[in-house]
């Protein structure tokens, strides 16, 4: 069983920002995969299969640590079947990139969880959105996208779909090497 979560804060005024694009991803493969987000688990809104559950914490993304660890101890799920969805400054905006372990590089969501989880051993797919130049990065992250990034944002949610499919349907390392090659955003 995997378990894919999005992180993002709740509440309709973050919906559109930068920092929510992994509720995004899990939107459309709720959409995608016929699973609604219909049932709550502790603080989280999910959806099932027999295979995977998809997840959207209802916390602000500072704090979704625990809602994770909760999550995997209800489920009993593996951290190696753990797969965080997630916006990443350091990558060019519309790149999505896979990663194994490592660290936080800076997100206060990523490292809620490896504090909560006291481990670093779970997947991550991340998707730029670019370093700013004209806001801190706490506000730029919290900003909505541009008009012209909008328009782009349907093919970027649907490659990050796609990427956790493959890791799902045929593993993390195949799926590394397919969608790990840069792109331009």
């Amino acid at each position: 069983m995997y378990l894919i979560c999005g992180l993002g804060n709740k509440g309709a005024q973050f919906e559109k920002t930068r920092h929510n694009i992994g509720f995004r991803v899990i939107e459309k493969l709720s959409e995608r995969l016929k699973i609604p987000l219909d049932k709550k688990a502790g603080e989280c809104l999910i959806g099932s299969s027999t295979t995977l559950i998809l997840a959207k914490p209802q916390t602000f993304m500072n704090i979704s640590g625990r809602v994770i660890l909760f999550l995997v101890q209800k489920f009993m799920i593996s951290q190696e079947n753990l797969v965080i969805v997630h916006d990443d400054m350091d990558l060019n905006f519309g790149e999505v990139k896979i990663k194994w372990n490592g660290g936080d590089g800076g997100h206060r969501g990523v490292r809620s969880i490896i504090e909560s989880l006291e481990s670093r051993n779970f997947l991550r797919v991340k998707i730029g959105i670019g370093r700013p130049h004209y806001l801190p990065a706490d506000e730029y992250v919290l900003s909505e996208f541009t008009e012209e990034e909008e328009k782009k944002l349907p093919e970027i949610v649907e490659r990050a779909a796609l990427a956790i499919e493959t890791i799902v349907n045929e593993g993390k390392e195949k799926a590394m090497t397919i969608f790990n090659r840069r792109t331009k955003g």
